[in-house]
């Protein structure tokens, strides 16, 4: 079978996918949570993997960074494979006070600095919005230890433009934090009648410039990771 992206075969892919961005931490989550983890596809590095979680099929496949890789392989996934639901589980930048480093942020929603919607419904500002199952199971675990918040993130376009104006706008308006691909993901599984959340740890927060060393940020992602788990689990 295969896609331009993906070389997996028909049957390869659980219906569950958890979704990291970087193909390393992929594989960190295969060997942590996968019983009998195989590896189903490795184009252009971006690795996958399907085992089993507590008896129940489940895949692991990363993302790359940005909207458009995003929005390539959640689309495969979901149209050729038959993926039904997707947990994006990556970091963020907090940008509220009322969130800290090492916190867990369940994105509700997205707003995008992004033209790839746009198009999507002519002359409709698209609302990108997770799937309700997923942010209530999501939201009800408790994780020992973290702090979980549920609330809509910016998904951005820019990761070293600075507009701090943009950013107190937004925090006025309830927004938690800034990442990079969850108004993507969101968008693609509506597209294609799948499911969808994004599960993220604040690495580091904007308005106090404290961030999360690497071995921090290993340690932290365990949180999202429950949580995400938490969330496919029916």
């Amino acid at each position: 079978m295969g896609t331009p992206h993906i070389a997996a075969e028909a049957g390869d892919f659980a219906p569950d996918v958890l979704m990291p961005g970087d193909p390393r931490r992929a594989r960190r989550i295969a060997d942590l949570v996968l019983e009998d983890a195989r590896q189903v596809t490795d184009v252009r590095g971006i690795l996958g993997f399907t085992g089993t979680h507590e008896g129940r099929p489940l895949s692991v496949m990363a993302s790359g960074m940005g909207m458009p890789s995003l929005t390539i392989y959640a689309t495969e996934l979901i149209r050729f494979y038959g993926v039904r639901r997707i947990v994006r589980v990556g970091t963020c930048g907090g940008m509220s006070p009322d969130v800290d480093v090492n916190d867990v942020v369940v994105a509700l929603a997205a707003h995008t600095d992004s033209g790839m919607t746009a198009s999507r419904i002519p002359g409709v500002h698209f609302s990108h919005v997770a799937t309700f199952d997923l942010v209530r199971r999501a939201a009800a675990h408790v994780v020992a230890g973290a702090r979980t918040h549920v609330g809509a993130v910016l998904t951005s376009d820019h990761f070293y433009l600075e507009r701090p104006e943009l950013f107190r706008l937004l925090t006025a308006h309830g927004t938690l934090a800034v990442e990079m691909e969850a108004a993507a993901l969101y968008a693609a599984a509506a597209a294609e009648g799948a499911q969808a959340l994004a599960v993220l740890t604040v690495s580091d927060h904007l308005l106090t410039a404290v961030e999360l060393t690497a071995d921090e940020r290993e340690r932290a992602f365990h949180s999202a990771l429950e949580v995400a788990l938490a969330a496919l689990a029916d």
